[in-house]
């Protein structure tokens, strides 16, 4: 397995009341999350990289062409944090530290959701509030507390 490259994204995918889907992990006990994953490649951008992670890890499809194109939003932020000991082995020698770049993809209520099951265990939809409260990662907690500031200035 090659290592993973310390660059990815987080993606907070909500609806239009601002209430966000948070997924469990399935190899975390009571890890809960936005989506999230690293660039396959190097030369992998961060909005490829955020369709792609969305569609692995919910079915989700906002990619060109798709009924959500033009729905994912790049926040223009980036994260960087010391990568948790218990995943440091995924990466190449000496990484400790990841950067990670922000989005949002505004969904239809109702919306189907269909995890990875070697990923994610269960999901739940949770005001941004509450699910600011349930992430796990402080920098996923942090995301969903500025999404009313996101989504406002979203065009539709």
């Amino acid at each position: 397995m090659n290592p993973k490259i310390p660059q990815s994204v987080l993606v907070v995918i909500y609806t239009e009341s601002l209430d966000v889907l948070m997924i469990k992990r399935a190899d975390a006990d009571d890890f809960w999350q936005s989506v999230t994953g690293s660039k396959d490649r190097l030369d992998e951008s961060y909005f490829e990289t955020a369709v792609r992670e969305v569609f692995e890890e919910t079915g989700i499809d906002c990619g060109p062409g798709s009924a959500l194109a033009g729905c994912l939003l790049d926040w223009q932020l980036e994260n960087i944090y010391e990568i948790y000991p218990q995943w440091r082995h995924r990466y190449g020698p000496g990484v400790t530290r990841n950067t990670e770049h922000l989005f949002g993809l505004r969904v239809p209520v109702g919306t189907v959701v269909h995890l990875s099951p070697s990923e994610h265990t269960a999901f739940k939809w949770l005001s941004y509030m509450q699910a600011a409260e349930a992430c796990f990662s402080p920098s996923n907690a942090e995301a969903c507390l500025m999404l009313p500031r996101f989504a406002n200035h979203q065009i539709r």
